[in-house]
């Protein structure tokens, strides 16, 4: 049996006067998905328990079928694996994102969405400046790398798109070491500021990479391999360190596909068709794709761009796999659901349930007719620990969440 689940992430959202009271799950265009919704069991999940923080990395572990209550220690270290850093007992990785920061406001948390290229460069410099036997920076994708920090933190941080357009003053780290990470962040600001990179992108009219915002901090994970656990070998198909690392700490192989960008300009119809060719081979049980389009225009307030993200893959990647599956003689089930909402209104994620859509080989249909997050809710049926529903999906038990 083959099994394929898609994470449209950051998907799920509030009513918008602008879209006539529709949420922009509900005004895109969906066949697809309605069709898992309508041939399967349809209900909502809630992915993030509520005494922990509304990412994507509490809540794709859940997902994923792993307890995050259990097993998560930060997204950094989740992030690092992905990168092939091996972190030892007395280390901690710490997210560093490249930031905009004009006037002590928060302008950018993604700089302008600098490219890999430009940002490794100015990563290096980093280093050469700020790096040492404590600190070392290592450059990831975009605006997104890691630091990894030699010493005690026991520290509170805040995510950079937590706070687009607040002032940043009181948001800076606290606790014990927070005085090395805040007099880090204050002197990239003068490491980063006269960069032939940021005087390029100034002269463009790009947003410069002003600074560094370091948080997400965390120790060394370690989760149950996803075959030992489930029975299933698995490959994951994303643009995203963070979805990546998952994939590393839980024995999936990574397949990556050109010009997969983590942004609303991703290839789409690329991961579908690597997701079909999984699917058609003998080596992958589990195919996991995930797509970050819809949670950046979540963050970014773009409702067109987030509507826009959804059709594409419903079109490329829900429509593609749903056919490939159908043709498997072995028997197939497909999951289609977001990890968290990222509301335009608030353009940060909640901790609310999310819409949930699995059909296939054993799994009865419960009624539910088009994958929305109004349709979820009046069906009756709610996981409320997301880590459980993969076993139930697994399992094929979707009548009894």
């Amino acid at each position: 049996m083959k099994y394929a689940l898609i994470i449209p992430d950051g998907a799920a959202d509030e009513p918008l006067k602008e879209l006539d009271g529709q949420t922009p799950l509900e005004a895109a265009r969906t066949p697809n998905m309605d069709a898992v919704a309508a041939e399967g069991v349809l209900g909502v999940v809630n992915n993030v328990p509520r005494d922990m923080p509304a990412g994507s990395d509490v809540a794709i572990m859940s997902v994923l079928g792993s307890d995050p209550g259990r097993f998560y220690t930060g997204r950094a270290p989740i992030e690092a694996a992905a990168m092939g850093i091996e972190l030892t007992s007395e280390q901690w990785a710490v997210r560093c994102n490249l930031v905009t920061i004009s006037d002590g406001r928060m302008v950018d948390y993604a700089a302008g969405h600098i490219s890999t290229e430009e940002a490794a460069a100015l990563i290096e410099e980093l280093n050469r400046q700020l790096g040492g036997q404590k600190v070392v920076f290592h450059a990831g994708v975009g605006y997104r790398h890691v630091m990894i920090y030699n010493g005690e933190l026991d520290v509170k941080t805040t995510p950079p798109h937590d706070i687009t357009d607040q002032l940043v003053d009181k948001y800076y780290p606290t606790g014990k070491g927070a005085d090395a990470l805040c007099t880090l962040m204050l002197r990239s600001e003068q490491v980063l500021g006269e960069t032939a990179v940021n005087h390029v992108r100034r002269d463009l009219g790009e947003n410069p990479a002003t600074a560094i915002w370091l948080w997400g901090q965390g120790t060394r994970p370690q989760l149950t391999p996803f075959k030992q656990q489930y029975g299933l070998s698995g490959a994951v198909i994303t643009a995203v360190d963070l979805v990546r690392g998952l994939g590393v700490l839980t024995g999936m192989r990574r397949v990556e596909v050109k010009g997969a960008t983590g942004f609303l300009d991703t290839n789409y119809a690329g991961k579908g068709k690597a997701a079909v060719r999984l699917i058609k081979g003998k080596r992958d049980d589990f195919v996991v794709v995930h797509v970050e389009a819809p949670d950046e225009c979540g963050h970014n307030a773009d409702i067109q761009g987030k509507i826009a993200s959804i059709e594409q893959i419903d079109r490329w990647i829900v429509g593609p796999v749903r056919e490939a599956l159908s043709r498997c003689e072995g028997g197939y089930r497909i999951l289609v659901l977001p990890d968290h909402p990222t509301p335009i209104r608030v353009r940060s994620h909640t901790r609310d349930a999310v819409p949930f859509a699995m059909a296939g080989t054993g799994i009865e249909p419960i009624g539910g007719k088009v994958f929305s997050e109004v349709e979820a809710r009046s069906t009756g049926v709610h996981v409320k620990q997301g880590h459980e529903l993969m076993g139930q999906f697994v399992a094929g038990s979707g009548r009894k969440v």
